[in-house]
């Protein structure tokens, strides 16, 4: 099946990516495995994450990649290598996968969406700080601790309180 994605060289993307097995925890059982993916591939294939949340079961992420550059495929691709080859290889494959080499860590496919203009990026970022409140980890917040919210209140970007529900309303199942 062909996908279609848009490739806007130094675009700005907004991500869900899934574990296949969405009753794991694996993203924050492990969380310093994805982090080490992650900057391994920032150091070889650079890219600016703008904001970023990550839950039990699944992430979301705004990326901005560098001028004349798309291939978000590619940066995705090896995070989630780095990443699976750091967890016990002890999930359940399909016949497929295991036809085509995969690990059953991660969904194959991840929602990717060009962010068009000021007001879908804020809509974005609001809804990747909320999504932990969202999914009733937290009742605030600031306090789920894998998330740029951090970084953000340090950048007088947000108040340390901020919890309220962001604007932003779309579709639950579009976006998991």
């Amino acid at each position: 099946m062909q996908y279609r994605r848009v490739y806007v060289p130094g675009g700005t993307y907004f991500f869900t990516v899934n574990l296949a097995d969405r009753s794991q925890t694996l993203l924050v059982d492990h969380i310093d495995d994805l982090r080490d993916a992650v900057q391994n591939v920032l150091t070889s294939h650079p890219f600016c994450i703008d904001v970023m949340v990550v839950l039990p079961d699944h992430l979301h992420a705004i990326w901005t990649l560098p001028e004349g550059d798309a291939n978000y495929p590619m940066r995705w691709s090896l995070i989630k290598a780095g990443f699976s080859r750091c967890i016990p290889a002890d999930e359940q494959r399909s016949k497929s996968r295991i036809a085509k080499g995969e690990r059953g860590i991660w969904q194959r496919r991840y929602w990717e969406h060009l962010i068009r203009d000021e007001q879908d990026y804020m809509n974005h970022v609001n809804y990747i700080h909320y999504n932990q409140v969202k999914h009733g980890h937290v009742a605030r917040v600031a306090d789920w601790p894998y998330s740029t919210f951090h970084q953000a209140v340090k950048n007088g970007q947000y108040p340390p309180d901020w919890s309220e529900e962001p604007i932003f309303q779309v579709n639950a199942n579009k976006y998991e």
